[in-house]
């Protein structure tokens, strides 16, 4: 957590050290980021920034957090789909897509968060994964009892698969449709294919749905 000097500064001025940070985090893995570079870039002495956060590390972990509650608060003005847990998990899929590309470089400092060389990479990872894995259990579990999920799968692998998939779905968005998250922070989200996102989403819920193989009617 930042300390309280930091949220004593004016709102203009938090705000422009925390947008240097994310360019900062999001241009270098976390080892070879600088906070010299970001003090220098604010105006700012090197022993000033240490006024504001204990260390690189708690800055880091701050704007980690900023990318979560993002994301949370993008899902949480979204309306949600009906009760059919393939329809909720289109939903999150697409509205946790969205919210990466409506701000792609404090995305990127969460995917290095949890894929980069950190010092303290496991403790993110476990606490990161050990949370959204409880919450896909729970969504499995109720999916299971409302007949969305075939009680014949074991309970475990049904988690496995949708924890996977899900996990790496914004990975494939970037790769599939030759996206830089660079350019997108500069560019925006406008010039985005959005039927051909779509498309994707409809692709990874029929995956989870039905699987690979072919249906009976698609024969």
């Amino acid at each position: 957590m930042p300390k309280q000097t930091f949220f004593n500064l004016p709102e203009e001025k938090r705000r422009a050290l925390v947008e240097i940070a994310i360019e900062e985090f999001a241009d270098n893995d976390y080892r070879s980021a600088s906070v010299s570079r970001i003090a220098a870039r604010a105006g700012i002495a090197k022993g000033s920034l240490y006024q504001y956060f204990e260390d690189k590390r708690h800055l880091f972990l701050y704007l980690v957090g900023l990318a979560v509650q993002e994301k949370k608060a993008f899902l949480q003005q979204t309306p949600q789909p009906g009760a059919n847990f393939f329809d909720y998990m289109r939903w999150l899929a697409t509205g946790g897509a969205w919210a990466t590309l409506a701000n792609p470089r404090l995305a990127q400092v969460g995917y290095r968060a949890l894929y980069g060389d950190l010092p303290f990479h496991d403790e993110i990872l476990e606490r990161d994964k050990g949370m959204s894995k409880a919450y896909v259990e729970q969504l499995v579990k109720e999916a299971i009892a409302k007949g969305d999920i075939d009680p014949q799968i074991d309970p475990d692998v049904a988690v496995f698969v949708v924890h996977t998939l899900t996990s790496e779905l914004a990975n494939l968005i970037f790769d599939h449709q030759g996206l830089d998250r660079q350019r997108l922070g500069q560019e925006g989200i406008e010039a985005i294919d959005r039927r051909s996102f779509e498309e994707v989403f409809d692709q990874f819920v029929r995956v989870l749905q039905y699987g690979l193989g072919k249906r009976p009617h698609d024969q």
